[in-house]
């Protein structure tokens, strides 16, 4: 049985989709081959990429925590923890194992009260839905569209764990 939560609103949902469409549409291109020679620089968007990568193992390593500190959230929360982890292999990263990121976070820190946990993986996913939209516009096209998708799906799962608004 798939528990009741909070709808998003008309409005958040295409908001999501016109952050997505106007990323793609509006980001910067990749150059051509035009003879020129490359800078010696490192190729933009890595650095990004990387960070990307990182942030989103970080919140794997969140669910992983609150999960180990409440287990009966488990079969909500595994879903969309996998998808977080996909997140991290498509930056390019490799996503922890949810039983090495449990015994890494300290279940103290999760917050008192499950509903209190779900909240705090709400807000963590919306700040770092909301950094990678701000992103968006200072990376390679291919990169920005796949941050633009991640972001999208990070506002839905903070809707998802009933932190819409």
């Amino acid at each position: 049985m798939i528990p009741e939560v909070a709808r998003p609103s008309r409005r958040r949902v295409v908001a999501v989709a016109a952050l997505a469409v106007g990323a793609a549409g509006c980001s910067k291109r990749d150059g051509g081959d035009d003879g020129r020679p490359r800078s010696t620089a490192a190729e933009p968007g890595v650095a990004e990429q990387a960070a990307a990568a990182r942030d989103s193992a970080a919140l794997a390593g969140q669910y992983d925590g609150v999960i180990a500190a409440y287990p009966s959230l488990a079969a909500r929360l595994a879903p969309l923890r996998a998808e977080v982890a996909r997140h991290v292999t498509a930056f390019g990263g490799v996503p922890p194992t949810a039983s090495a990121a449990a015994a890494s976070t300290a279940a103290p820190t999760a917050p008192p009260t499950p509903a209190g946990a779900l909240a705090a993986l709400a807000g963590a996913e919306r700040t770092l839905a909301d950094r990678r939209a701000k992103v968006l516009l200072d990376v390679p096209g291919e990169l920005a569209r796949l941050m633009a998708s991640v972001a999208a799906a990070g506002a839905g799962h903070a809707a998802l764990l009933g932190g819409a608004g």
